[in-house]
């Protein structure tokens, strides 16, 4: 019998996947029609928009995303996290809240919460 890997568990394994950015790896876990919104900005909708908006982000930083606490119920995961940022020898961390749905394995929608101005001066860029 093939071991069927919890909400919770899926959502630790995508985000333990971003320090490898392999790119192929992170955009598996998401669904067709699935939507990410880095709240305040707009929501990005469909696997290959978020492929362009991860990949920008690959390219740009190392990145470590430590799950702080965690709590599903169902097929929504709520996520307190620390996400580590490294860009140009320079590492800043940024609090996060992340709420994840699931639908048949695969994330159908991600939000993350944060403030905005504690990524935008530290990092230099504007999203």
């Amino acid at each position: 019998m093939a071991e069927t890997r919890t909400p919770e568990q899926i959502v630790r394994d995508f985000l333990a996947a971003w320090p490898r950015k392999k790119i192929d790896e992170i955009i598996d876990y998401f669904a067709d029609d699935a939507v990410y919104h880095n709240v305040p900005v707009a929501p990005i909708r469909g696997k290959p928009a978020i492929r362009q908006v991860f990949e920008g982000f690959l390219g740009a930083f190392s990145i470590e995303l430590v799950v702080v606490n965690a709590a599903a119920k169902g097929n929504v995961v709520f996520t307190e996290r620390v996400d580590r940022f490294e860009m140009n020898g320079k590492r800043f961390d940024l609090p996060v809240n992340g709420v994840f749905e699931l639908r048949g394995g695969k994330i159908v929608a991600f939000r993350d919460y944060f403030d905005l101005p504690s990524f935008e001066k530290p990092s230099g860029l504007k999203l």
